[in-house]
Formats: structure tokens, sequence, C-alpha cells
């Protein structure tokens, strides 16, 4: 991604300025800096990521009232929706995803209703085209993704019960109380817990091709934040692998082709995602090891209780057609037939 024209630098610094001067003349003053923090997070600049500064502001927020956290979320999916500029809308997205990982729960709750109230769902941007240059194009596809994946990462939030890669779930969660957690779950859902992960993960299997945005700072705190997530997601993966490789005779045979195929679709993801597990290779390689290990032990079980059942049905069968025989025999030998052509 080269430099963008200057005149369309310009051009962004101008709709800047105008946005916060209009912000600051029309916004409650009580709620103003909260706007001018997002305006500033989300600028025109194709380049730079938002300023952490104007990221704390907001964060900050949810730390004075509900109205106040409210006033955010809305802002800030208002401008996401309204704008066509590929920066503005790529930056309030990410502004979005620091909200999941670094937001007070309030915030994070009010973040994750938009998705699920029922009403507009302000993250469906399947549709977002800005053709104003080739980098606007480019960033598009990145808008399109991120939406999605933004959706997917609270969506799966929701159903494991805690924002997913978030620093308080992080800080709270006790390792040994959550996997006492996860093995009282029933089978059911475990494996719609592993589902959810597994459709998480191929979410971000199907990144953009990063290769073409070397050098953009933007782009490269996209996939920074969801490298996190990523690893986030592998560690989840794993303790439920774990705890299904305890109860494999507790599986009934549609929850063990269930689970098989979770873990068959996390399989095919894996060289898709080596770019963003180089740091922690021998962690991630464990955890892959543990799903091919665990995918096999519950598909062959699976088989040998097939031939098994089938082995069992075909002797029962020819025992009992060995019985229907014998009893067709002893019958006939107690019949007595009275015409020659019968004799022996």
């Amino acid at each position: 991604m080269g430099r963008t024209p200057i005149l369309r630098d310009i051009i962004g610094i101008i709709k800047d300025k105008a946005s916060q001067s209009k912000a600051a003349l029309l916004s409650d003053p009580k709620t103003l800096s909260l706007h001018l923090a997002l305006l500033r997070a989300t600028t025109h600049d194709p380049f730079t990521p938002p300023d952490p500064r104007h990221l704390d502001a907001l964060l900050a927020s949810s730390h004075t009232s509900r109205a106040s956290v409210s006033t955010v979320v809305e802002a800030l999916m208002d401008r996401l929706q309204t704008t066509r500029d590929a920066s503005v809308a790529i930056k309030c997205l990410i502004t979005a995803h620091h909200i999941v990982k670094r937001g007070s729960f309030i915030l994070q709750d009010q973040l994750s209703v938009y998705p699920s109230s029922g009403g507009r769902n302000y993250l469906k941007l399947s549709d977002f085209r800005d053709n104003t240059t080739s980098l606007t194009w480019e960033l598009s596809s990145w808008v399109r993704w991120y939406a999605l994946y933004l959706e997917n990462l609270l969506q799966t939030s929701r159903i494991l019960g805690f924002f997913l890669s978030s620093n308080s779930s992080t800080v709270d969660k006790d390792h040994e109380e959550q996997k006492e957690r996860i093995s009282s779950l029933i089978n059911s859902q475990l494996l719609k817990e592993i589902n959810s992960l597994g459709n998480l993960i191929e979410q971000i299997s199907s990144m953009p091709d990063s290769s073409h945005s070397y050098g953009n700072l933007l782009v490269e705190e996209v996939v920074g934040l969801v490298g996190e997530d990523y690893l986030s997601s592998i560690h989840e993966v794993s303790i439920r692998v774990g705890e299904f490789k305890e109860r494999p005779s507790c599986l009934s045979f549609f929850d063990s082709v269930e689970l098989v195929l979770a873990l068959k679709r996390l399989e095919a993801c894996k060289e898709r995602l080596s770019a963003l597990s180089q740091t922690k290779n021998a962690l991630f390689e464990t955890v892959w090891h543990s799903i091919s290990e665990v995918k096999d032990q519950i598909g062959n079980d699976e088989e040998g209780r097939l031939l098994s059942h089938h082995g069992l049905s075909s002797k029962n069968k020819v025992s009992e057609s060995s019985r229907y025989g014998e009893r067709v025999l002893k019958l006939a030998d107690s019949v007595k037939f009275s015409s020659v052509r019968f004799s022996f």
C-alpha cells in the first residue's frame, strides 16, 4: 500500500476538522468530550491507527454513568454506519474491538446488544465499498471481513458466557475453576461452545491477505488484535478438547459425529493460520496435535462400535436364520404326505 495522493490527505484533514467543529456546536456539553474523542480516534488518515489517548478517553466513559456508555456506543455505531470512507470505518471497528478487549463490562454489554437485539445489525457491512483509490478499495475488503469477524466474536462470547480475549475476563478467570466449570457441562453445551469457537477460528483463517499491506500501521493494528484473539480462542478450544478426551464413552453416536466434524473443520484452518502462530509455534503445535489425537480417538471408537454392532447384527441374523431353518425342518419331519409324489 503506497501513500495516497496529498490532495486526498488534505481533504481528509478538512473533513476531520469540520466534523469536530460541528460536534462542538451541536453536541450536548455533557457528552461533547466523548464525541470529540470518538472523532479524533476515527480520522480519515488511511495509515495511522486510532490514537491510544483518544481510545482511553472513550473507554474511561464507562466509569461515569450508563447514559455516557450508551452515548459512546450509539455515536460509534452511527459513525460506522454513515461513513463511506474505508479508513474511518476500519477505525470504528478497531475502536469496537478495543471495547471488547479493554472496556468495562457495562461498555462491553452495551456493544454486544447491537448485533443481537433483534433490530438493525450495525456490524452488517457486507456491501461496504470505497472505490476512491486503490488503497481504499483494498481497505474495504478489510472492513467487510473485520465487521463479520467482530460479530462472530460477540456471538462466541455470548455462548461462552464471557468476553473472549477481554483483559478483565483473563484476570478474573482461574484456570482450575474454568476447567471445573467446563467439566460440569453436558455434551450438547460443550459441543455448542467448541462449534462456536470453530466458527470464530474459521473466520480468522479467512482474513484478507496482509502481504500487500506491509507497512500500513492501520492493517497491522487489526492483525495484531485478531492475533491476540486467536491465541485466546485456541486456548479455549484446547481446554474443551481435553475435556472431550476424558469422556469418549459418554458420547452418543450423533455427539461423536458432530465432534469429529468440528475438529476436522478446525484442522482445515491450520495452514491458513500459520502466519499468526509463529511467535508461539510450540504451543499451537501442541494444541493441533491434541485436536488430531482426539479426532482420531473418537473416530476410531465410533468405527469400532459400528463394526461391532454390524457384526453382532449379522451374527444375530445368521443365528435367527439357522433357528428358523431348524424349525422348518422339524415341521416338515412331522408332516406325513399321502401323495406318492412327496414320498422320499
